[in-house]
């Protein structure tokens, strides 16, 4: 089993990719908005906690996320190996996935970053407005947010993987095939 942390800002294309890579490898997606979303329409226990918290307008905490993703994990004995995809945005996080998953006698074999300058992250965002109708990527002061909180409170994620030496950046510009090519690569290269 391979479990992967596809890591990147808003726009680098985790979502497009993720889907290739699922065709491809049978991997399991798991994108903790897919999963905040199934909850709070399931009206799961989770579910309503965490919208309490989103209807406060606060974020969502690490236990109450974790144990979702847990759920999540526990729904798929089959699996091939998961994609995680938005998760984990914070060190306590990915500490938390960790002792999760060596816990199941599992582990995360790589964290691949999509890495994507930022002029071309904007570009992309904005197009996806115009295709998809998110309203959060039509305006440019919300996508900088995004960016920022990225770089302020997301990317340092990439540490605790860098420092157990399963970090590898992954360049993100190209054709989605070009890019789909070089991460099943990398992960062909994986343990």
């Amino acid at each position: 089993m391979r479990n992967i942390v596809l890591f990147g800002p808003p726009g680098a294309g985790k979502g497009t990719q993720s889907a290739l890579l699922v065709d491809h490898f049978g991997f399991v997606h798991l994108s903790t908005g897919d999963i905040f979303r199934s909850n709070i329409k399931g009206e799961t226990e989770l579910g309503k906690l965490a919208k309490s918290y989103l209807d406060q307008g606060k974020l969502v905490p690490d236990d109450v996320t974790i144990s979702m993703l847990e759920d999540s994990v526990n729904a798929h004995p089959e699996a091939k190996g998961f994609i995680f995809d938005g998760f984990p945005r914070t060190t306590a996080q990915a500490e938390a996935l960790d002792a999760f998953l060596e816990g199941k006698g599992l582990g995360i074999q790589g964290m691949l970053a999509l890495e994507v300058p930022e002029a071309e992250l904007k570009v992309r965002l904005a197009k996806r407005a115009e295709t998809s109708g998110r309203v959060d990527d039509a305006d440019a002061g919300v996508i900088q947010k995004r960016i920022d909180v990225y770089n302020a409170e997301t990317a340092p994620v990439a540490e605790h993987y860098r420092g157990q030496g399963k970090y590898q950046g992954v360049e993100g510009l190209g054709s989605i095939e070009d890019i789909f090519v070089r991460l099943r690569t990398a992960i062909d290269g994986l343990a």
